[in-house]
């Protein structure tokens, strides 16, 4: 009798395991980094994120675009730093103003072999999309630009694609 109810234990422990990981993929899914960048609020898939870092010390690189503020070695890594506000035409203030809020998102694995972050003015940590309703993407959007978003506080959320962002070619010639 006793073991019967080892094994019923047993495979029990084994459901709820393979259970809890189909949930925990699933939240991470419906999960998204929020961001603030060019006085709008940015989500990137949790997959296309590499690592969240305070700015390094940049290397300026003569002859680029003037979003395009440098290399940084993090940790014996060079990667190319880009700032996302001055990509989109706005002002480059998130390196100008100082902000301590200032972060780089470093591109995650998903997005392939690049090696580049995005400089932006705020990390506004996790958004679960089932807390927002899904929108119609803007007509005439970049690529790289998903679904738009609204919550409950009729803030409006722009998604990003990483991977395509890295694929698009005003991204990648960072040349004048």
């Amino acid at each position: 009798m006793a073991r019967a109810a080892r094994i019923d234990l047993r495979t029990f422990q084994q459901e709820l395991a393979t259970r809890l990981a189909a949930k925990t993929t699933a939240q991470v899914e419906q999960s998204r980094l929020g961001l603030a960048c060019a006085g709008q609020q940015w989500l990137i898939r949790l997959a296309d994120a590499g690592e969240v870092i305070a700015v390094p010390p940049l290397a300026t690189v003569p002859l680029t675009k003037p979003w395009y503020m440098g290399i940084a070695n993090i940790r014996g890594n060079l990667y190319g730093v880009i700032d996302f506000a001055g990509f989109l035409g706005q002002p480059l203030e998130a390196t100008t103003s100082g902000a301590t809020q200032t972060r780089l998102v470093l591109f995650g694995p998903r997005v392939g072999e690049l090696r580049a972050g995005l400089v932006v003015h705020r990390v506004l940590g996790l958004r679960n999309l089932a807390e927002l309703t899904a929108n119609d993407p803007v007509e005439g959007a970049p690529a790289w630009s998903g679904l738009r978003w609204t919550d409950r506080g009729s803030g409006v959320w722009q998604e990003i694609d990483l991977a395509k962002l890295a694929q698009d070619p005003g991204f990648l010639q960072v040349g004048l």
